[in-house]
């Protein structure tokens, strides 16, 4: 088998660190033990781009806030989806994870980064959301394995009450927040209802197919 090799390091603000591993053409970003996310398994990323491009298609100009680059499947689904009038921008906390898509994985990318619709912001997505008032159309969260986040406790105001009360005022009316997770989590299901949001929880395989760990869409419709 071939072995994994370490290719960098690099902290998390507020603590922590990824790395950023490749064993053949296959690549891995690891937090300690726990593998975040895998160039092989994609299904469920590109699945946030394309379930909430569904519920704002024929938008005039439609804006998406994607809060994580990660490998960029969720970046490339929403290009491919999105009209050329749209906007996207790219909220990634980890600078070092925007030079590992210009660098090491940049084939993976396929210069979606170049694409002239997209603008990556070198900090944390909770600030471009508090930003912005009836900004965007969608905003898609991928950020920390989900509401029960593993390395950053500052996420966890993102999928607090106040955090999903920001998410609602970013958004257009009728926009929707579409939240990735590695699991259910019941009573973020009940926070995002009581910040006025229709809820729907779509699971989906990290494949891709009818195989593999099963990931869970939160897709909530601002009124």
């Amino acid at each position: 088998m071939i072995p994994w090799v370490h290719l960098d390091s690099a902290k998390i603000p507020g603590g922590g660190e990824l790395r950023l591993m490749r064993r053949g053409a296959e690549f891995s970003i690891m937090s300690g033990s726990i593998e975040l996310m895998n160039s092989r398994l994609s299904g469920s990323e590109k699945a946030l781009a394309t379930l909430s491009g569904d519920r704002i298609r024929g938008r005039a100009g439609p804006q998406v806030l994607i809060g994580g680059l990660g490998m960029g499947f969720t970046l490339r689904a929403a290009l491919a989806d999105l009209p050329a009038d749209s906007g996207v921008v790219v909220a990634e906390l980890v600078p070092a994870v925007v030079a590992w898509a210009r660098g090491e994985m940049a084939h993976i990318f396929d210069g979606s980064l170049d694409d002239p619709r997209v603008t990556v912001r070198e900090g944390d997505v909770a600030e471009a959301i508090g930003a912005g008032r009836a900004a965007y159309d969608a905003i898609l969260l991928d950020v920390d394995n989900g509401p029960g986040g593993l390395n950053r406790d500052a996420n966890d105001g993102l999928y607090s009450a106040g955090g999903l009360g920001a998410a609602r005022r970013a958004l257009r009316a009728g926009g929707v927040l579409a939240v990735w997770s590695a699991g259910p989590d019941a009573g973020f299901a009940q926070r995002l209802r009581k910040a006025g949001f229709g809820v729907e929880e779509v699971a989906v395989r990290a494949t891709g197919g009818r195989r593999g760990a099963r990931h869970v869409i939160w897709l909530a419709v601002a009124p």
